[in-house]
């Protein structure tokens, strides 16, 4: 008898990597579902905590947290880089601002997806989910969210491991409100996740992610169930 399909998710502990899990658990259930959250050199591991809720939460088979070499440290990366501030713009803002986003990590996606084929062949999962959504890829904001790259490295990971896993991005063309949407339709555990740039114990309220995140609920009608410094902003 042939062994049950088994999937890894990419899991940061925001809404679009949870509400990618939910999604695996609906297809694979999640007894064959593992996580894995990386540690890259954020300033904080308030993402990796949130992670750990949902994937316990979720009741996924296994939760791998990996922490990779310091290879990103004087990147430029405000997520990263002790003496560089978070910017407070919106996501828009930062895609229509000239140059790169400050806040991205030099072709950061492409190791974490990297790690997640290894992974994924040691493992015996066959397929990767990956939550990169359309504002991310919004101008070129984070290239390495873009359809482009997507679709490049969903290409050499399917021949890279023998044609035995496949990468799916089932929120590439979504804004963020539709993410929220969806998650709310599938019963994304909102409360358990974290999305805020800054590490502290709420959440800003006014970085790219926190002003993203808040949009979203209130496209929705929704209230947002997370604390924040600011309080409600909408």
């Amino acid at each position: 008898m042939d062994s049950p399909r088994s999937a890894i998710v990419l899991l940061s502990g925001g809404i679009d990597s949870t509400t990618c899990a939910v999604l695996a658990c609906r297809e694979f259930g999640p007894e064959n579902v593992l996580a894995l959250s990386l540690f890259y050199g954020q300033k904080h591991a308030k993402e990796i905590d949130a992670a750990r809720e949902v994937s316990k939460h979720l009741g996924l088979k296994d939760h791998i947290i990996q922490q990779l070499p310091d290879i990103f440290k004087g990147g430029g990366s405000t997520l990263i880089d002790q003496d560089r501030q978070n910017p407070e713009k919106t996501y828009e803002e930062l895609s229509t601002s000239q140059g790169i986003s400050p806040t991205y990590v030099p072709f950061r996606n492409a190791n974490l997806l990297s790690v997640a084929t290894s992974i994924s062949l040691i493992k015996g999962a066959d397929t990767i989910f990956y939550g990169a959504h359309s504002e991310d890829a919004r101008n070129w904001a984070y290239p390495d969210c873009t359809p482009e790259f997507n679709g490049a490295m969903a290409n050499a990971i399917y021949i890279g491991s023998y044609m035995k896993v496949r990468l799916v991005t089932p929120l590439q063309w979504f804004s963020k409100s539709e993410v929220v949407a969806l998650g709310k339709k599938i019963g994304t555990p909102f409360q358990l996740t974290w999305s805020c740039y800054n590490g502290k114990e709420k959440a800003c309220g006014v970085c790219p992610a926190c002003v993203g995140r808040l949009h979203g609920f209130e496209e929705n009608g929704l209230i947002d169930p997370i604390e924040y410094e600011t309080g409600r902003c909408f």
